[in-house]
């Protein structure tokens, strides 16, 4: 190789190194963006659940109540307590966007689970018993409702 050719190959090289150096900056640039990003994320589900956990609180308090006036065999405090701590954990829940699931009419696989079918006189497919409520978050289902669905009649033959 002539001295000419070297030349030419160094100004070659050259422009090449601040491409390098661009590129590897943009990439470890883009790999802190997803570590402050999963941080965040982090720390968002972190204060959803203490001010979930805040809410939670005042209801364990009642029951709380509602376990000592059953040590003190007050019946009528105890069911007041309970219906107490029901209607409080139901309307945090609600706030929270928790619904429960419907279990009037047809049979839906989407929102419902068979535990057994039994031969009635309703409607086959309808849901005669809720074994356990389902509950939905928005349109989530987080848990189904454990239903005894209809099915036809036995005929004597």
């Amino acid at each position: 190789m002539n001295e000419e050719q070297v030349q030419q190959e160094e100004q070659a090289e050259e422009p090449q190194q601040p491409e390098d150096d661009r590129l590897l900056r943009l990439a470890a640039d883009f790999e802190n963006f997803k570590k402050r990003a999963a941080r965040e994320r982090q720390e968002y589900v972190q204060h959803a659940n203490e001010r979930l956990i805040a809410e939670l609180i005042p209801i364990l308090d009642d029951l709380e109540r509602a376990l000592s006036a059953a040590e003190q065999h007050e019946e009528a405090q105890l069911e007041d307590g309970v219906r107490l701590v029901h209607r409080a954990l139901a309307g945090l829940l609600a706030r929270h966007g928790v619904a429960p699931i419907e279990t009037d009419g047809k049979f839906d696989p989407h929102v419902h689970e068979a535990l057994l079918s039994q031969p009635s006189e309703a409607e086959e497919g309808s849901v005669l018993d809720v074994v356990q409520k389902g509950y939905k978050l928005g349109d989530r289902v987080v848990r189904p409702a454990r239903v005894v669905v209809a099915a036809p009649q036995e005929t004597d033959a």
